[in-house]
């Protein structure tokens, strides 16, 4: 098969797992195209969504979730709720909490509001596809007072599944693993494609499996593998040279332009389908944390986070990046270099000493070369700070890109801007 052809294998899965997913203007979009009017896989198929294509490419990302989620609070009978990243999504539904109230009063009138990141020409194109709907404005409201706890199926009763097609990665399935807890109680999530280096390089075949898997097409790039761990003299492994349960590095030749290249992504073989090779992304080796050499993945911290954050009884982790205190300069103090944690919660106010230490704790459990270095003093305390809620909305709108944000940041104007949401 050929990339194109990757979205038809895509809506056969979809429409053989949930039949009426297909149906007309019954597929909302949230997803930020600055510039370029399309889906995130770029399949031509306008009578599928009920969200206008100018919505989702206007210049500010914050604008362009809030228009299209207000198309999507129009269309009572959405069969699917489809995002390009986990964060749109997660994004738009904290729009939708802060600002329901105003959202029910366009919805009633038919009126688009003037607002910021939205020119006038655009705002005039989209106000013409609207009309007064007080019934649904007033389904809204009563939704909204009742909290927003299963906000998602309240809203839109007989939605079946929502498709992320951007979270392949344990960082990025944390936003999954946060909205299935809350505003999308009893729903499915389904990842459908896998990409790297900027080309599709897998597609998912079962919808209703809880951990996406890929099945690597084999016309679509050239594949070549690097056992994982790496051996001292490593040669290249080709598609049927891999083994079920072992680890690789991916190596890419995309087309167009046959660059090679190497992804820094980890993938497991989970098993075959038809002799190829079905994947899970495992790890992407140039997101690490790493202040002596010991190179703690982006992935295998989150677990220990998220461990240490079972602790703190009542806490619920919205998001949450890591620093390396030496770009932070002599705001990081004068001990020993150490991370710097920043994170969002919901449920809690503030930590103890005790609670904040937990983190540290759990890393050196987890990681014994972080261990040896904090015994030996070369390495310091890890700090923890709270930031204020929705810094991390604001931090994915200053960073201007439709990519997944990373979790080890590493952009000065970033980190100041993150550094003035810390609360305690």
């Amino acid at each position: 098969h050929s990339p194109p052809q990757g979205s038809l294998l895509y809506l056969d899965a979809l429409a053989a797992s949930f039949p009426r997913a297909l149906a007309r203007r019954g597929t909302a979009l949230l997803h930020w195209t600055p510039g370029c009017p399309r889906a995130p896989a770029g399949w031509p198929l306008p009578t599928l969504y009920c969200t206008p294509a100018p919505a989702g490419a206007l210049p500010s990302r914050a604008t362009a979730l809030r228009v299209q989620l207000l198309f999507a609070l129009r269309q009572r009978g959405l069969h699917v709720l489809e995002a390009g990243l986990a964060a749109e999504l997660r994004d738009a539904l904290a729009a939708l909490r802060d600002e329901w109230p105003r959202l029910a009063q366009e919805l009633a009138l038919g009126r688009l509001s003037p607002q910021p990141g939205l020119p006038e020409e655009v705002r005039s194109q989209l106000q013409a596809l609207l009309t007064p709907d007080p019934a649904r404005a007033a389904e809204l409201r009563a939704e909204c007072a009742r909290g927003f706890e299963g906000i998602v199926r309240r809203l839109w009763p007989q939605l079946e599944v929502v498709v992320v097609v951007g979270s392949a990665h344990s960082t990025e399935r944390l936003y999954c693993d946060a909205l299935r807890q809350a505003d999308c109680q009893g729903l499915p999530f389904y990842c459908p494609f896998y990409q790297a280096v900027g080309a599709l390089l897998g597609v998912n075949l079962w919808p209703e499996e809880p951990v996406p898997q890929f099945l690597l097409c084999p016309d679509w790039a050239f594949f070549e593998f690097l056992p994982c761990p790496a051996e001292e003299e490593p040669r290249t492994m080709l598609l049927d040279e891999l083994w079920e349960g072992h680890e690789y590095g991916l190596v890419v030749t995309a087309q167009p332009g046959e660059y090679r290249c190497c992804a820094g992504e980890v993938l497991r073989v989970a098993g075959f389908h038809k002799q190829c090779p079905v994947v899970e992304p495992v790890r992407r080796e140039s997101q690490t944390l790493s202040v002596r050499g010991e190179s703690i993945p982006e992935e295998r911290f989150c677990q220990t986070l998220r461990r240490a954050m079972n602790m703190w009884p009542g806490a619920r982790l919205i998001d949450y990046v890591c620093v390396e205190s030496s770009l932070l300069g002599d705001s990081s103090g004068a001990c020993a270099p150490h991370y710097e944690v920043f994170v969002e919660l919901q449920g809690l106010r503030d930590l103890s000493e005790g609670q904040r230490y937990k983190l540290d704790q759990c890393l050196q459990e987890d990681f014994l070369v972080y261990k040896s270095f904090r015994f030996k003093g070369s390495i310091g305390p890890l700090r923890l700070h709270l930031v204020r809620a929705g810094s991390f909305t604001r931090l994915r709108e200053a960073l201007g890109s439709p990519v997944p944000m990373p979790r080890v940041l590493r952009e000065e104007r970033l980190l100041q801007l993150i550094q003035g949401s810390v609360i305690s």
